[in-house]
């Protein structure tokens, strides 16, 4: 087993990073949320760099500390990168997590299977899952995955977001029962 990251670094590395790739200021944008902006977290340029990458599994996988976790994972699109460092680093660490990936809707064709990543005789029943997330206003993708996972019989442990954008999402996961723990939040990006 590898030693834990340096957790303060990383961060600090994380924070440079995203906004080097992936914050921008100015324009109005419209958020998935269906709100609008002047700032706006494109985290797949962040995500998918080597270094972003992996600073995102490490710090994620140094947050779960020791709480027991068979899975980790969330929505598609967004979800994705971040489910795969993680899986990636938990085996380098030697406590694999495995990943996955909920579909916004099943396919029409193949296994039709809305959560994918399992093998065929793999199920979410029972297992303790951690929801990820890029960026979260409301909350409301990571709770349609946890709605989705829990309705496929998994224990939702935890939410994480690499950036909170502090606009309801922490209100939401605790209303809904989720402990929610961002990596980050907008205040890490205020001058």
């Amino acid at each position: 087993m590898t030693n834990p990251s340096d957790t303060a670094s990383d961060r600090r590395r994380l924070i440079t990073l995203i906004k080097t790739r992936s914050f921008q200021t100015g324009d109005t944008v419209q958020l998935a949320s269906g709100r609008s902006s002047s700032f706006y977290f494109n985290m797949k340029p962040t995500m998918l760099h080597p270094e972003g990458a992996h600073l995102i599994g490490a710090l994620i996988v140094d947050q779960l500390g020791d709480l027991e976790v068979d899975y980790a994972g969330g929505l598609e699109m967004g979800a994705v990168p971040i489910a795969a460092a993680v899986a990636a680093v938990s085996h380098a660490r030697g406590r694999p997590i495995q990943s996955f990936f909920v579909r916004k809707q099943a396919k029409e064709h193949g296994t039709r299977s809305l959560v994918e990543g399992l093998a065929a005789d793999e199920t979410m029943a029972g297992k303790n899952v951690v929801v990820l997330e890029d960026v979260t206003t409301t909350g409301s993708s990571a709770l349609k995955a946890a709605d989705n996972l829990t309705d496929a019989g998994a224990n939702i442990v935890r939410v994480v977001t690499i950036v909170d954008r502090q606009e309801g999402a922490g209100k939401a996961f605790q209303d809904a029962g989720y402990d929610f723990q961002p990596l980050l939040t907008i205040e890490d990006f205020k001058d």
